[in-house]
């Protein structure tokens, strides 16, 4: 089974794709350090960074504790990729089934983060795109709070700006700068269609020293 979600409509694209596409576009530290697994593999989720940040903090707010979290979630918009900054905690998850529900109702492709999920199988159940360290059935109320959303980010050594560009898939996740983005479009899209290319002339029997002085993809 295999789920994709595109913010640009390009099914061609892939994390290793736009990480190619970004070192010929001079930007070399774009994909995130540690592999954030997905739920479900085969999944792919490409959107505009949603970002949110957790740090611990032990205290409680009775009346309303999931307030800022019900905010960020209700904000949310089609297209948008939720990216949650951790610092890599495991003192609890930080989103589960209702964050996912809530998020596909308004439209949002999927999350990221380098902390943990829980309802795992009831995300799966969802089809929603989940890629995060790990997996705690722990709530995260009087273990973390949400401090800041919409600001930038760090997740495995890689800055992610609100309304950046995100990819995940299975070999990882993948971060474009805005005032990158139609540039590493561009060349992602046209190495996409070479190693098209590449891949069938290969299969006809070709050999790789041939293609590869012909076309320049590997």
């Amino acid at each position: 089974m295999s789920a994709f979600i595109s913010a640009t409509g390009d099914e061609r694209l892939t994390s290793a794709i736009l990480s190619d596409a970004l070192d010929e576009a001079g930007f070399r530290h774009q994909v995130v350090e540690r592999r954030l697994a997905p739920l479900l593999p085969g999944t792919r989720a490409f959107g505009r960074a949603a970002t949110a940040r957790f740090v611990p903090d032990e205290r409680d707010v009775p009346a309303d504790p999931y307030a800022a979290a019900i905010d960020f979630v209700d904000s949310l918009q089609r297209g948008q990729l939720v990216v949650i900054a951790t610092g890599e905690s495991t003192a609890s998850a930080v989103w589960g089934e209702l964050f996912s529900a809530a998020a596909i109702g308004a439209g949002a492709v999927g999350v990221i983060t380098d902390g943990d999920l829980r309802d795992t199988d009831r995300i799966t159940a969802l089809g929603f795109a989940a890629f995060s360290r790990g997996r705690r059935p722990i709530d995260y109320r009087r273990r973390l709070a949400l401090a800041e959303t919409a600001t930038t980010v760090t997740i495995g050594g890689v800055s992610v700006a609100n309304g950046d560009l995100v990819m995940a898939d299975d070999d990882g996740v993948v971060v474009i700068p805005q005032d990158a983005e139609q540039t590493v479009l561009r060349i992602a899209r046209l190495r996409a269609s070479g190693e098209s290319t590449v891949l069938a002339e290969l299969l006809a029997g070709e050999s790789l020293r041939s293609v590869w002085d012909r076309h320049r993809i590997l």
